[in-house]
């Protein structure tokens, strides 16, 4: 019996020193973070109590397999040596993953404003690249050496305060069953965290009105695996806002489309007005996360001052947070669905997007990309969905490749220069821009105003970018090419303003023509929205399956994206917000959360449950085109 409560005690050693080490890690994440505290008078300690709360679910996780383990071995009196050496390595494995997860959500939530998800395992199949990432950042180095460090102090702490080597009994005893069922069902309390019908969910942690301090209290461990376990769970595969059939019918109205059965969203787009690009060339650039809130700041003096010679939507949003959503919605015309990667997969379906159709006007389409092609599985789907030609790391000098994103801006923008002034017209080129991601490059060449590295690589891609347009109006085709810049998503930028910050949404679009009067447009824009305004641009029709509107003839009523693990709706002074996980609705109006729900509200809810159901049911009949 005395063995049993020492090897039960050395477990429970270890599960208060987990403990204490994912608090110290969350106190490093709220000092790091501070700055988010948007309410005044919210007090954090709330949010250190939930984080405890949260943490011993993850905790509990990790004993329960261990302490069953000992207490069936005491009984049987066998093997108890053996079985606490398994303990100490089963403990403390799982406690270093716990811990790694703690630190990695660090630098993750900085740049997110969001726990750690399952929208990682999209990176774990670009092993070199994402290591690139981790280790040419600097700004990653602390939380790598705090993992180093609190793994190490975690293992020397769980050979320290081992038990001696017990003497196995050599007969069964019921003795440690007396105090082991009621640990075991102690333990299985705390896996499910509550008592009540539903075990202990993320919406668990909101507790005051201030984002930051909400999410600061789940734990990131917990965050992952739980958003990890529900992507397994069959129902939770696909969205379920609203019937299918049902949202199919509202979107068809909310659109003024009629469709088919085989293409429900299928219309003839005709252009309207005038088309003063008729037959012109296409240099469309995404650039890389260049929120709206980077511009106008002093860091970007040539995109401000392309802006104001533009027809420049200044009230654009994109359609997620990765690169995959930005680039799927602009070319192809659908929003993104929370995390999934809609590019991905080996069974590639077949959109209609603007590659398809300037293909089919015999225009030659390129995409020039920084890194490797495979990334984001962008050669299978691009050159399954009508680019002809594909640019990328492999097409470059090694010795240019600066990082695990490849090479930077100003050498992509001078590669593709060369390509488009080789190419016959009429040409589609897509360039997607990199320098404004971690890890951060400033070129020795490039010298910028600005003392932070944030600030500098803005400078720079700023900077890379009207060097290319300098180069461009030099070449016989400039004056004749319409040029499209946006965000491929936006960046956190100041405080978060909500549980989804807009900077991380909101970004830039602006239409060059080179001669074409300016205008600037303050309706709601989305990346869908593109395609349709482009073509409208270019004089060009087409039948289209999708939900982008050309932005001179409709308005849309709001903006609506997703980030990750919750879906967005946002007017002039309302933003709804909706995570379908923990089914949880968040109402701000005019910036204050908690406003009681009226007219408006529903309004958001009703157009972005319909559209989003609706694109998710388009996508799964295959019926993208």
């Amino acid at each position: 019996m005395k063995a049993y409560l020492r090897s039960v005690g050395y477990l429970i050693v270890l599960y208060i020193a987990g403990l204490l080490m994912l608090s110290l890690l969350r106190l490093a994440l709220f000092c790091v973070g501070h700055h988010f505290l948007s309410i005044e008078g919210a007090h954090p300690l709330g949010a250190f109590v939930r984080g405890v709360w949260f943490d011993n679910v993850v905790a509990c996780y990790i004993s329960f397999i261990p302490l069953v383990a000992l207490t069936i071995s005491h009984t049987l009196g066998r093997g108890q040596p053996g079985t606490l050496r398994v303990v100490r390595w089963w403990v403390s494995v799982l406690w270093i993953l716990a811990i790694l997860i703690s630190c990695a959500n660090i630098p993750y939530f900085l740049y997110f404003f969001k726990n750690i998800n399952s929208s990682i395992w999209n990176w774990a199949g670009y092993g070199t690249t994402t290591l690139g990432m981790l280790f040419g950042e600097k700004a990653y180095y602390p939380p790598l050496f705090s993992f180093l460090l609190l793994s190490c102090l975690f293992v020397w702490l769980a050979g320290y305060v081992m038990p001696a080597r017990p003497h196995s009994s050599r007969g069964m005893s019921w003795l440690p069953l007396l105090p082991g069922i009621p640990l075991i069902a102690l333990c299985l309390f705390g896996i499910r965290g509550r008592r009540g019908y539903n075990p202990i969910k993320v919406s668990a942690a909101y507790y005051c009105n201030d984002p930051f301090l909400n999410q600061l209290g789940v734990s990131p461990a917990f965050s992952l695996l739980s958003s990890s376990l529900d992507n397994l769970r069959p129902e939770n595969k696909k969205l379920q806002l609203t019937d299918d059939a049902q949202a199919l019918s509202n979107t068809q109205a909310l659109l003024q489309r009629h469709g088919d059965e085989n293409r429900p969203l299928r219309y003839q787009f005709t252009p309207s007005g005038s088309s003063p690009a008729q037959g012109y060339n296409v240099v469309l650039i995404f650039m890389e996360s260049m929120s709206a809130c980077l511009m106008h700041q002093g860091h970007t003096p040539f995109l401000d001052s392309l802006a104001t010679c533009s027809l420049y939507y200044s009230n654009c949003y994109s359609a997620g947070l990765h690169t995959n959503h930005g680039l799927y919605a602009t070319l192809y015309s659908y929003p993104a669905l929370m995390f999934r990667n809609m590019m991905k997969g080996s069974n590639i379906p077949l959109y209609s997007g603007l590659p398809t159709v300037l293909t089919s006007r015999g225009y030659t389409t390129m995409f020039f990309m920084t890194h490797e092609s495979q990334y984001d599985n962008m050669n299978a789907f691009f050159r399954t969905n009508g680019y002809s030609e594909i640019y990328s790391q492999e097409n470059y000098p090694k010795e240019k490749v600066v990082n695990s994103f490849g090479v930077q801006d100003d050498f992509l923008y001078d590669y593709a220069i060369r390509r488009l002034s080789a190419c016959s017209s009429p040409f589609f080129a897509t360039l997607l821009s990199i320098s404004n991601h971690p890890p951060y490059v400033i070129p020795k060449y490039f010298t910028p105003n600005a003392s932070e590295p944030e600030w500098q690589i803005v400078e720079y891609a700023d900077w890379s970018l009207s060097r290319f347009f300098s180069q461009a109006e030099s070449q016989p085709w400039y004056s004749n090419t319409i040029f499209v810049l946006l965000g491929d998503h936006g960046k956190l930028i100041g405080e978060a303003d909500s549980e989804m910050p807009e900077s991380l949404n909101h970004i830039p679009l602006m239409f060059y023509i080179p001669g074409m009067p300016p205008e600037r447009d303050e309706g709601w824009a989305l990346q869908m929205d593109v395609q349709p305004t482009l073509l409208g641009l270019l004089g060009i029709s087409a039948s289209q399956n999708n939900f982008g509107v050309d932005l001179r003839s409709l308005r849309r009523p709001c903006a609506y994206y997703t980030a990750d693990n919750v879906i967005g709706a946002r007017s002039s002074d309302h933003l709804f917000i909706y995570n379908p996980s923990a089914e949880q609705e968040i109402l701000y109006r005019d910036g204050v959360p908690g406003w009681p729900e009226d007219s408006t509200f529903s309004a958001l809810r009703y157009y972005v449950f319909n559209t989003l159901q609706a694109a998710q049911t388009v996508v799964a009949g295959g019926n993208t085109r």
